[in-house]
């Protein structure tokens, strides 16, 4: 059966990527690519800035109005509003996330867990927010889920631990499927994740059976999760559920590169990006074939790997907005893709997360340290952006 595929996609477009942005926020966006192109600025500023919000200088107004906005939709969802309307003038969904990171204590966890659920409730019935996302370490204790995962024993109030840890899970789960919001479970680093993906497969065993709740994350430049999904895909197949499948390349790699050699195991990183691309893309060409039975999130600022996924999707004869395909980028990174693939009729979302200024700064400091680590990101951002603004000065 032939289906209505829509517009060729063109990632050059830059009318249609910077559609929203007004002049204004094209400039300000161009500087902050600036900034951010001098990998000595990216190194010097994290320590810098936390000194300064540390010893209380008054520095957020200045974050919040950079690369805050650049990045993040707001301290709070009500913030976010005006994002999740911009971004939907352009066909491009929000993907809430609550940014805040590396909290340890049990009424932090309780307030994240309650503070995702508020966003299930906001995304339930707006189709401008058609997937959510969260973090377990937002729920639970790293070093516990690292017990866990190296398979220690728990002590009774380990064990407790890890319940209230599971009840989270299950509650943020249970409202997705009632509310009939999917939902994300991400991706962190490999020596907990074993206990994440346990997680992430009883919660699908839960909720999937019916309809597409709850995706579980893959991080292709690990040399081991091509067949992870293939294994996840037989359980999914043998206990009747949809295997949800939010397929990226990675975050931790040098942390994971670095442990690794600290305690002499093999790394689980791929020897190099070749090896990353060839399983990103053979990921997604298997859950493509396999596409009644897993639905994906294509993770990716790769604009190959976005090609090979809408060249897939042709090929197979399946349409442009099939439910259980979805693109995603980050918010304020690749609009010449997440623009450029909704206008050619494609499901796409972009990340969009939010948190008080001083909490989501790991997070930023991230997005920073990506963009010059990343060959040619900031490089790419720059271009476009001048080309963009040369084109409405012309």
């Amino acid at each position: 059966m032939q289906v209505s595929q829509g517009k060729k996609l063109n990632f050059d477009n830059t009318e249609i990527a910077f559609r929203s942005k007004s002049k204004k926020e094209l400039n300000s966006a161009y500087w902050l690519f600036k900034v951010m192109s001098s990998n000595f600025l990216t190194q010097v500023g994290p320590p810098v800035t936390n000194l300064f919000l540390n010893i209380g200088l008054p520095i957020q107004g200045l974050i919040k109005s950079t690369i805050f906005k650049q990045f993040c939709g707001g301290e709070t969802i009500a913030e976010c509003e005006n994002t999740i309307a911009q971004l939907a003038v352009g066909k491009v969904g929000t993907i809430l996330d609550y940014s805040v990171e590396g909290e340890e204590e049990e009424h932090v966890f309780d307030f994240t867990c309650a503070e995702i659920i508020r966003t299930v409730d906001r995304a339930a019935g707006d189709k401008r927010i058609p997937i959510t996302v969260f973090k377990i370490t937002g729920i639970a204790r790293f070093a516990l889920l690292e017990k866990l995962d190296a398979k220690q024993e728990l002590t009774a109030d380990e064990t407790a631990e890890f319940e209230r840890v599971k009840r989270r899970c299950e509650r943020i789960c249970r409202t997705a499927f009632e509310k009939d919001v999917p939902v994300m479970i991400d991706a962190e680093e490999s020596w907990i994740q074993k206990t994440i993906d346990a997680l992430a497969i009883d919660m699908m065993m839960l909720f999937n059976k019916e309809k597409l709740i709850v995706y579980n994350t893959y991080q292709l430049y690990r040399h081991d999760k091509l067949a992870h999904i293939k294994a996840d895909h037989l359980i999914a197949k043998e206990a009747g559920f949809v295997l949800g499948a939010k397929i990226v390349r990675g975050a931790y790699m040098e942390k994971e590169r670095k442990r690794a050699a600290e305690k002499g195991y093999t790394s689980p990183i791929q020897p190099d990006k070749a090896a990353t691309d060839k399983d990103y893309n053979a990921a997604i060409t298997y859950s493509v074939e396999n596409i009644s039975q897993i639905g994906i999130v294509c993770g990716t600022h790769n604009e190959t790997s976005c090609r090979v996924l809408a060249e897939l999707l042709d090929t197979h004869a399946i349409s442009h907005n099939h439910p259980h395909v979805y693109f995603s980028q980050l918010l304020g990174m690749s609009d010449n893709l997440s623009f450029n693939l909704s206008d050619a009729g494609y499901n796409v979302a972009k990340y969009v997360p939010y948190g008080p200024v001083k909490a989501v700064m790991p997070y930023l400091f991230r997005r920073a340290q990506e963009n010059t680590s990343i060959a040619g990101q900031t490089s790419r951002e720059l271009d476009l952006i001048a080309r963009e603004k040369n084109r409405r000065d012309s």
